[in-house]
């Protein structure tokens, strides 16, 4: 078992950071040593709210020499900033999804990391979940054979009726595929692999939304990144992918994601969770069967791969929502945005492992034996 805290500063306050400061509450490896936002406010509320020891301008936060993880939860434009301010401190960092906005950037905070033995990580780490890791293990037991194909779909209408600041979600960086592409893909990478080619269309519908949530009800957004995508991916292993990612549709009854094989076929819970619930249908059955979920982390658990990385820096060992892994996404979701744009297929340069499976069988807040 890893023994040792590992202290934790989370820059960015805003409505994602609640889960990520409960997260020292349940998993024992982490401490969440201090906090900081640009506005100081809302830093100095969420220390309030969750027991931090100290609110304090990023530089601050950069400064102390005992933090030795930046959380680093800003607004997607925001990530490869802070990130590299993150590495230049010395301190490895753990960005919100997507990993940077630009492929540029991503490689760029991946050879910075390497060049000062740092460690990048990413969300989502949904996939180290529950639901994601019953999948992962009836796949190589080889419950449904080997994958043939797998769909992946997402559609919805938006944030602007729900969210308090929507407007970062229809800029480069976000619309569906920025900001829900990477649970997705991230899960389909756990389960089937790298990707090596896609291709497909995006739209802009919309060009402009109406904000009716509050405080900033009545305001109108500019829309200025594809809001509807339409992709088919080649896997490095030969199974052929389709995926659709919407801010578009009102409503629609397609399956979350599933997976395709040569002996059966694997029913995946939505990737923007750690839980269930999994089925499975055989070849010859003429029903589905619900599949006990087979490790821990089905509630709730947002900030897990936060503590898998806290834990691999004190073992050695790789942490499995890292920076090769994030790359690859983002890396994708581009060649989705590019194949619309160029009219072809884009072969994706980027590749990276499946990440390790999680051990089952510990205790709730404990990932190692």
């Amino acid at each position: 078992m890893t023994t040792g805290t590992v202290k934790v500063g989370i820059i960015g306050c805003g409505k994602i950071s609640g889960v990520y400061f409960q997260a020292a509450r349940k998993f024992e490896i982490l401490e969440i040593a201090a906090a900081a936002d640009r506005i100081p406010e809302r830093a100095q509320a969420k220390a309030e709210e969750f027991g931090v020891p100290r609110a304090c301008s990023v530089a601050e936060l950069l400064a102390d020499p005992e933090i030795e993880i930046v959380l680093n939860l800003t607004i997607p434009k925001a990530h490869a900033e802070v990130a590299f301010a993150a590495l230049d401190a010395g301190k490895s960092v753990y960005n919100e999804k997507p990993l940077a906005v630009t492929r540029e950037d991503g490689r760029r905070l991946l050879a910075l990391a390497k060049e000062k033995g740092l460690r990048v990580g990413c969300a989502p780490d949904t996939f180290m979940g529950a639901g994601g890791q019953t999948c992962r293990k009836l796949i190589d037991e080889g419950a449904i054979g080997a994958p043939v194909a797998c769909t992946a779909f997402m559609l919805g209408h938006g944030h602007e009726r729900w969210h308090p600041d929507p407007d970062f979600y229809y800029q480069p960086g976000g619309g569906p595929m920025f900001d829900m592409g990477p649970y997705y893909l991230t899960a389909l990478v756990n389960l089937v692999g790298p990707i090596r080619r896609v291709t497909g269309s995006a739209k802009i519908t919309f060009p402009e939304r109406l904000i009716t949530s509050e405080p900033k009800a009545g305001t109108v957004i500019k829309v200025n990144t594809p809001t509807h995508i339409a992709g088919v991916m080649d896997f490095a292993d030969g199974a052929v992918g389709t995926m659709i990612m919407s801010f578009d549709v009102w409503a629609h009854q397609l399956p979350r994601i599933e997976i395709y094989g040569t002996e059966g076929t694997l029913s995946v819970p939505d990737p923007n969770t750690f839980g269930g619930p999994v089925h499975i249908r055989r070849a010859g059955e003429t029903e589905w069967s619900e599949v006990p979920l087979t490790h821990g982390h089905e509630a709730q658990s947002r900030g897990l791969g936060v503590a898998d990385m806290a834990c691999a820096l004190r073992s050695g060992r790789a942490h499995r929502a890292n920076g090769e892994l994030a790359y690859h996404a983002l890396d994708v979701m581009h060649a989705f945005h590019d194949a619309s744009r160029e009219g072809m297929h884009i072969q994706v340069e980027s590749t990276c492992r499946r990440p390790a499976p999680m051990v089952s069988g510990l205790a709730e807040g404990v990932l190692e034996a």
